[in-house]
């Protein structure tokens, strides 16, 4: 590999408006709003706020590499204390009813137990977006029983049951730990039958390909991973992967970006118009930047110019308006309508 294509590697990495250029610049492609427009559904509007989406920085224990976040050991981005405590303040003066807290390894923010401790004062859902190595890391090893402690979802990522697969993804050991830490989990009562805490785990594959149908994989998982460890869960969501950040390097490196694209634009589904993360959610970033959904925040894609831009900034009399706004999209929504749908709850439509 040369120096100049090390350079454009990294220039894609860093620059968002870059990694839009090239989305928007794939060959042969109908425009989202094109299927959209054919089935009535242009433009795309939202339909209050259910979830509360904060991505509380980019550090993280391990460096994935699907990771859309472009997350990892090396990274120092983290919410301050401040722009949580906004978070906190509009969970409670919109009445959204779930904080969904995501990273990075969400759990390495300073504040996280905090943020968790206040939000399930405020009566709220709360749902962890973990990578199950954290739980099994130095000084972090009590987080299992904290996380109990409050009944916080877990959301874990586990892309196959297969050790091979996901230390070709997730790195070295990942797969070994996770096991140690789903173990722990189970010890906890997370994902046994009957038990109220909540143990999802997330499969997205390892190339590009869609995911198979969710109801099926969990039926596999589930065989697979009793059957070799042990292993309970409660269900498991499919997602698919984003052309963005480390994912779409990696389609670029091995000349499978065009094809992808296009194998997402074909298997555009409209069934799954009316379950879009984006038309129930509000993303929060770092810094407190808003977007309509977690992969608008890592492509730079805020809010359209007559939103709040920044959580910070709101006011009481915003609030109408960003229940009922209009949604940014771009060429990568193709990823959450294609096939049976992609969200952070899993597929859409089976």
């Amino acid at each position: 590999m040369t120096e100049l294509t090390l350079a454009r590697r990294q220039s894609i990495l860093t620059d968002p408006a870059e990694q839009t250029r090239i989305l928007e610049g794939a060959v042969h492609l109908a425009p989202f709003a094109e299927p959209l427009t054919q089935h009535g559904d242009w433009p795309l509007m939202t339909k209050g706020i259910d979830v509360l989406q904060i991505n509380v920085g980019k550090v993280c224990n391990q460096t994935c590499r699907h990771c859309h976040v472009d997350a990892g050991p090396d990274r120092r981005e983290s919410m301050t204390i401040a722009v949580a405590e906004a978070c906190l303040r509009l969970l409670r003066t919109a009445n959204i009813p779930t904080l969904d807290i995501t990273g990075g390894a969400p759990e390495m923010n300073p504040h996280f137990r905090w943020l968790v401790a206040e939000a399930k004062a405020l009566g709220r859902r709360v749902i962890d977006r973990c990578n199950l190595t954290i739980l099994v890391a130095s000084g972090f090893e009590s987080l299992p029983e904290f996380l109990a402690e409050y009944s916080v979802e877990i959301v874990a990522s586990l892309p196959c049951y297969l050790e091979e697969n996901v230390n070709k993804q997730r790195g070295n050991h990942a797969f070994e730990r996770s096991i140690r830490a789903l173990r722990r989990l189970n010890e906890l009562g997370y994902g046994l039958p009957d038990s109220p805490l909540s143990l999802t785990l997330v499969f997205n594959p390892v190339g590009p390909s869609l995911p198979p149908a969710q109801d099926r994989l969990e039926a596999d998982y589930r065989r697979e991973l009793r059957t070799r460890y042990g292993i309970e869960f409660t269900q498991l969501y499919t997602i698919t992967n984003m052309p963005i950040s480390r994912f779409l390097d990696d389609l670029l490196q091995s000349g499978r970006f065009e094809s992808y694209m296009q194998k997402l634009v074909e298997a555009f589904n409209p069934a799954t118009i009316g379950g879009l993360m984006c038309r129930t959610m509000l993303s929060v970033d770092w810094q407190g930047n808003l977007s309509d959904c977690d992969f608008n925040q890592m492509l730079g894609l805020g809010l359209f110019p007559d939103q709040p831009r920044n959580i910070l900034d709101i006011r009481e009399q915003d609030l109408a308006q960003l229940l009922d706004r209009r949604i940014v999209t771009g060429q990568h929504c193709f990823g959450c309508t294609a096939g049976t749908g992609s969200s952070c709850q899993g597929s859409l439509s089976q």
